[in-house]
């Protein structure tokens, strides 16, 4: 009977679905060579050339196609397993998390406990991006789980709900704003603190913004939160971030809420996987940020006002 590994098989499937051995190495925690030579060493045991290297890319051959669907299988199998053996701690290998800035700023830290704590075995690799950056890398299998906010323009076979993440206007106490409803004329006497161009809060500040043309609005836009955040605090400005990266704040007063009756709408966001190929702890870890957000919310600190624009 031929000697086929699982690392060999798990080569295999990686340098399918990336269509790289540099890929394939990166996810496996090893080396290129190493990868050759596991995929040498099945096309040894098999007797069958799986794939091929043509101008920098790597395509399967026929049997190969034929060959995945069986490999996958037994990875398949083997995870069954594991989930058999009732042990969370047999599980091992990297699992890489693509997550936007915001859900940093809130309960990434919670969620990074909770999954160490299932899986003490498992290594994250941490990206942090926008959320149309993580949906492509989802779709070229660099990613094996995205926790970030909609609209999806790709769709995924597997997603569990983390729920919204509502935006709230605050200032630092310096600026002196009162506890009274302002107009949009007393919020643009500062400058006004955005998210980064082509999001959605961005846009929609925008179209409210020009709403009123006759109102002249300083823009501060910025790619990173915690900068955004920062220059707050500092009283550079005024800004509309999640209530959830702003309860410290708002607890130590170094932030303040302002009665501005008009938000951007709440992002809503999701764990989104490959359902049909990932191994099972990427759908545990879909669930447990799940719980864990739902958790955050439940804690959640309602500073929001409720009325009409002025």
């Amino acid at each position: 009977m031929a000697q086929i590994t699982f690392k060999q098989l798990e080569a295999f499937t990686a340098v399918a679905d990336l269509g790289s051995f540099r890929r394939a190495a990166d996810r496996l925690n090893t080396t290129q060579p190493n990868i050759s030579t596991r995929i040498a060493a099945l096309e040894t045991q098999l007797g069958h050339v799986v794939m091929v290297r043509d101008a920098g890319s790597v395509r399967l051959t026929p049997m190969g196609e034929t060959l995945l669907k069986e490999a996958r299988n037994v990875l398949r199998a083997m995870d069954t397993l594991l989930l058999t053996a009732n042990d969370d701690g047999l599980f091992e290998g990297t699992l890489r998390i693509g997550v936007t800035e915001m859900i940093v700023h809130s309960w990434l830290g919670s969620f990074f406990t909770a999954l160490k704590t299932r899986f003490p075995n498992i290594d994250v690799d941490l990206t942090v991006d926008v959320s149309a950056n993580l949906s492509r890398a989802l779709a070229e299998r660099r990613l094996d789980l995205a926790l970030q906010n909609g609209p999806f323009e790709r769709q995924t076979t597997g997603i569990e709900t983390l729920g919204p993440l509502p935006m709230l206007w605050v200032a630092s106490p310096r600026l002196e704003l009162g506890t009274h409803v302002l107009s949009l004329r007393d919020l643009a006497r500062h400058p006004i603190l955005t998210h980064a161009r082509g999001t959605i809060p961005y846009n929609q500040m925008q179209e409210h913004f020009a709403a009123a043309p006759e109102i002249s609005v300083r823009h501060v836009s910025s790619s990173n939160l915690a900068a955004c955040l920062q220059m707050t605090r500092d009283g550079l400005g005024v800004a509309c971030l999640p209530e959830a990266m702003l309860r410290e704040d708002l607890s130590k007063d170094t932030l303040r809420p302002l009665r501005y009756l008009w938000v951007p709408d709440a992002l809503i966001f999701a764990a989104r996987f490959d359902a049909e190929t990932c191994p099972s702890f990427v759908r545990a870890a879909a669930q447990i940020a799940q719980e864990v957000a739902q958790t955050h919310a439940k804690a959640a600190i309602l500073h929001k006002p409720t009325g009409q624009t002025p």
